[in-house]
């Protein structure tokens, strides 16, 4: 059974949520940020239900502490609707978010497209589908529509990073410092030409942009 962790400091939307899912889930809950951080530290957890405005420590801050460790998805559920707030969320790795007040079939219909995209096989490692494309984290192996596409190591990185952020519109800055790790100044051609070879390397299977560019923004891939 999957394992799913609530994080809300509100007693009657964290209770909800609960009864919503505890009868097809695994569910832990948790009423503030430092309260989820130290479950974290001790258990894995399939997707993580967020609140923002939390006591002990905010859901922006738990969200920027999990994405140094790991990849589980998070939703946020939040009444902080402004755009520059979700930009920020987004940008910090959340996976989706939710408006505050939800419809339950909303909430229960978002779940389960995060764990369907993002899939746990205790043998044979982390795999992560999205669409067409599968990628196993421990063979480093990646199919699309079953058949096996070759990527270099930072191919391979780069298309990771797309697969767990699946609705992130990635900058240049974003990709370079994540991946190869050094400081960004603006005037590097490496991301571009590495999203063309990664491109170029699904072509061969679809005419279809996997990869698709958003104008004066940055990459994002394309489901």
């Amino acid at each position: 059974m999957k394992k799913i962790l609530i994080v809300e400091d509100d007693n009657n939307i964290n209770n909800l949520l609960n009864d919503l899912l505890e009868t097809d889930y695994d569910v832990t809950q948790a009423f503030a940020g430092s309260e989820a951080r130290r479950l974290l530290a001790d258990e894995r957890f399939d997707l993580i239900l967020l609140d923002l405005m939390l006591p002990g420590l905010s859901g922006e801050e738990l969200i920027a502490e999990i994405r140094l460790t790991n990849a589980t998805p998070i939703i946020v559920i939040t009444a902080k609707n402004e755009p520059s707030v979700l930009s920020e969320v987004f940008e910090a790795g959340a996976n989706d978010y939710i408006a505050k007040p939800f419809n339950t079939v909303e909430v229960t219909a978002r779940i389960k497209n995060q764990l369907r995209s993002r899939t746990i096989d205790e043998t044979n490692g982390t795999i992560l589908t999205v669409g067409k494309i599968k990628m196993n984290d421990e063979t480093r192996e990646v199919y699309y529509q079953d058949q096996l596409i070759t990527l270099t190591q930072k191919e391979y990185e780069l298309l990771k990073c797309f697969l767990q952020h699946p609705k992130k519109v990635f900058t240049k800055a974003n990709l370079y410092e994540t991946i190869w790790q050094e400081p960004y100044f603006g005037d590097d051609n490496t991301i571009t030409v590495h999203i063309s070879r990664l491109r170029n390397k699904f072509q061969i299977f679809t005419e279809e942009e996997v990869i698709k560019t958003i104008w004066g923004v940055g990459f994002q891939l394309n489901t």
